[in-house]
């Protein structure tokens, strides 16, 4: 059965100056989405899927470039909305986060709630999974809108409990077929334990 693997894009370029959206990978990023290449799982994907946002497409190019396939890029798998307070100094966006993910009901200082983002990541989604023709699928976003992808798979409740760990650059896969997680998160360029 055909496998998708949904990759949150690695370290950005933080720029206090330039909106979220538009922040591209770092240095560091870029270095871990090219060692993402050598992993054996990668071999595997036929099909390239991207949210617009700059860093997620960097991450889907460089992946796309390697095997060979166009990068799809999909308006809807953005990560959640929070141009309401646009940049947010680490400590302060933690605890936005922690709120966003503690109150999935409610708009935390304007951004997008937790589970209209749920919503609307997992319809993206299935949409396409709906037009596929078999083969593993790449989806490449980002950790808040993944940890919301995975917490629906798994039926579990929205919470924090099954973010992704910090500075991004990590993916999780399930089964096409019976929507069923293979693994949790797990770094995109390290191997998978045994």
């Amino acid at each position: 059965m055909p496998i998708v693997y949904y990759i949150a894009h690695p370290q950005v370029q933080i720029d206090a100056n330039v909106p979220v959206p538009h922040w591209g990978l770092s240095e560091i990023g870029r270095a871990r989405a090219s060692a993402m290449l050598e992993q054996p799982w990668v071999g595997s994907i036929r099909r390239v899927v991207s949210s617009a946002e700059r860093k997620a497409i960097e991450t889907a190019e460089i992946l796309g470039k390697h095997l060979g396939l166009a990068v799809e890029v999909k308006e809807r798998m953005h990560e959640n909305d929070r141009s309401a307070t646009g940049f947010l100094p680490p400590p302060e966006f933690e605890a936005v986060a922690d709120q966003f993910f503690a109150n999935p009901h409610k708009s935390i200082r304007g951004w997008e709630r937790a589970i209209d983002a749920q919503q609307r990541i997992v319809s993206e989604v299935e949409t396409v999974l709906g037009a596929a023709d078999g083969g593993d699928i790449a989806f490449v976003g980002h950790g808040g809108v993944g940890t919301l992808l995975l917490l629906s798979l798994s039926g579990r409740a929205i919470s924090r409990a099954a973010d992704q760990p910090a500075g991004g650059g990590n993916y999780f896969a399930y089964d096409v077929g019976t929507r069923r997680v293979v693994h949790g998160w797990r770094p995109i360029d390290s191997l998978a334990p045994r």
